[in-house]
């Protein structure tokens, strides 16, 4: 990014602040390509995650942030972004945004570390303001631990935004995990089982699952997991992988069975282990 873009973004949101919304509103939408989706992540730092591997503060350079975001964005096979609304905000005004699909985070309460860890409460984007922006859904987090009493809480506010955002023809991506305490730590189950149950629950959440994507880990037995649904299912990326050309392989295998969509990576993308953004991207559009 060139200097003056940067102080665009800090001069528009002291002195202008009504100009994203502005911009926002001309911005020019995309219909769902028929081919395999690549969708970027970028909605982390929301939860105070900033890590990359072992870079514990990657991310939190929110003008690196965006650079890596807006090169990426505009590489061909690219179909959007999921982010945190003030990310996409930065981005709209931009340009960055025009023709892709815009996904916004919303619940983004549960801190890493914190006491209240498990409080996946709504924090970020609304269906009312994804739709007054233009965007075309948003995202939630579901972890549904048995043992913790606030996933009932987390489990009802997505069923309201999965029906807030079918009522305003919105998609609703649910991310689901089962999830239990390890050493008093939550942890997601990322066993074929647990993965099978969260998208049974996660896929009956709210009035109409008509505009429902699942977000989900690519893990053993894809093929028992994609049974599982007739929903969209998008395959997320994860921690950054030590071994990427494994990751790869698995991305390629999970995206050749029916229902899968696409694929919606963050930090493997955009904060690769070698450094090369576009070679990461490339590579990942290539199995699209």
């Amino acid at each position: 990014m060139h200097d003056d873009q940067v102080e665009y973004l800090r001069s528009t949101r002291l002195y202008a602040p009504e100009t994203i919304r502005t911009v926002a509103s001309q911005r020019v939408r995309t219909a769902v390509p028929k081919k395999r989706l690549l969708i970027l992540a970028a909605d982390h730092t929301a939860r105070g995650v900033l890590n990359s591997g072992a870079a514990t503060t990657a991310m939190a350079n929110r003008v690196e942030l965006l650079d890596r975001l807006v090169t990426a964005l505009a590489m061909p096979g690219v179909d959007g972004v999921l982010a945190s609304p003030e990310i996409l905000e930065d981005l709209v005004l931009l340009g960055a945004l025009n023709n892709k699909l815009v996904f916004a985070s919303m619940n983004r309460g549960g801190l890493p570390g914190s006491v209240f860890e498990m409080d996946d409460r709504f924090t970020g984007a609304t269906p009312q303001a994804i739709e007054e922006m233009g965007f075309d859904g948003g995202k939630m987090l579901l972890r549904i631990n048995p043992h913790d009493p606030t996933t009932i809480d987390t489990l009802e506010a997505c069923a309201q935004a999965v029906t807030g955002l079918a009522r305003r023809q919105r998609i609703a991506m649910v991310e689901p995990f089962m999830n239990h305490f390890v050493n008093g730590k939550p942890q997601n189950d990322l066993s074929t089982e647990a993965v099978m149950r969260s998208v049974a629950i996660a896929s009956a959440l709210g009035e109409t699952s008509a505009y429902t994507w699942l977000k989900i880990p690519v893990v053993e037995d894809m093929e028992r997991v994609a049974e599982c649904t007739t929903m969209p299912l998008v395959l997320l990326g994860g921690e950054q992988s030590a071994d990427p050309d494994a990751m790869y392989e698995r991305w390629r295998a999970a995206l050749k069975l029916p229902g899968v969509r696409g694929l919606v990576v963050g930090r493997n993308l955009l904060y690769p282990a070698d450094g090369d953004v576009t070679a990461a991207v490339a590579t990942a559009t290539s199995m699209l």
